[in-house]
């Protein structure tokens, strides 16, 4: 009785590299959701009258809108750290379906169409730089 053993040999060709239209197309969107966060974390953090009447109104209170400016203006920074991209805009993602679902909620209609906008530029953040959170899970994991 014979036995061959099956060896084969498996080669893994490299993933192309992201092209450099696709990553200056990333960090462009990167750089205006940056902007969109600091912008409406600065009327948070400082306590503008239009943020205040806003988060009194919904219960949330000057807490509530001081830990949310806050959280934006993290995520504004973190978005910079390559390592770190999907986390901000997956969270960003989930604030924005947030604020299109309110929005929805109380009759804007039209008025949904700003953060729909920037939660498809946070979505398009978060699956472009999905690599680089696979890189991040294998290095703190070690697999």
């Amino acid at each position: 009785m014979t036995t061959f053993a099956n060896a084969t040999v498996s080669t893994v060709a490299p993933r192309p590299a992201r092209s450099r239209v696709a990553n200056i197309a990333l960090w462009t969107l990167q750089v205006l959701l940056a902007a969109v966060y600091a912008f409406s974390a600065f009327g948070k953090l400082s306590a503008e009258a239009q943020n205040v009447a806003g988060f009194q109104a919904m219960g949330i209170g000057n807490t509530g809108m001081y830990i949310i400016g806050t959280l934006e203006l993290a995520g504004a920074i973190a978005i910079f750290i390559l390592r770190l991209t999907v986390l901000p805009a997956t969270c960003f993602v989930a604030l924005m379906i947030g604020v299109v679902t309110l929005t929805l909620a109380i009759g804007g209609g039209v008025l949904a169409v700003i953060p729909a906008t920037v939660l498809v530029v946070a979505a398009v953040v978060a699956w472009g730089r999905r690599d680089s959170t696979r890189r991040l899970v294998r290095d703190v994991t070690g697999r």
